[in-house]
């Protein structure tokens, strides 16, 4: 299986980078992994409703780019439906078994997704309702998969 992760802005942190690498070299047991970092915009301070949407469809447009006309699209977004891990275990597997051979998970940038790059989602996924910074957003997704893959493959994982 191939995943692809397309995201919005660079990770500057050497703490994430080290997790991002560690979660990476775990994954490559099992997958074909694929991280695409596109340019973030400058946001406005107290910026208005249309100033903000215009900052997330320039960032959409550079995450559209990127997604594949066959790839199964996993948009992370605070409105998307919350599943446990043993659920996205089996939704991957899943989408596996059903011939789906390129997933893609998109995560926005700070202010989230364009509405574009939402209707291109084939499932919306939200890991919680609070909001995290998105580069943290990115080992937690990281080490979701990582999870499922254990779990499919009956490996042990802590709980």
């Amino acid at each position: 299986m191939r995943i692809t992760i397309v995201c919005v802005g660079k990770i500057k942190e050497k703490y994430l980078n080290d997790a991002i690498q560690e979660y990476t070299k775990r994954l490559s047991k099992y997958c074909r992994l694929e991280i695409i970092e596109v340019p973030d915009e400058k946001t406005v301070e107290n910026g208005n409703e249309a100033v903000n949407r215009q900052i997330k469809d320039k960032e959409g447009e550079r995450i559209l780019k990127y997604i594949k006309e066959d790839a199964y699209v996993i948009t992370l977004e605070i409105l998307g439906k919350m599943v446990t891990s043993p659920e996205l275990a089996e939704k991957i597997e899943k989408l596996g078994v059903d011939g789906i051979s390129n997933i893609t998970f998109v995560i926005g940038g700070s202010l989230g997704l364009s509405e574009n790059v939402s209707k291109r989602a084939d499932y919306k996924l939200s890991f919680s309702k609070m909001t995290f910074p998105h580069q943290l957003m990115r080992v937690i997704l990281l080490e979701q998969i990582y999870r499922t893959y254990r779990i499919n493959h009956n490996e042990p994982y802590h709980k």
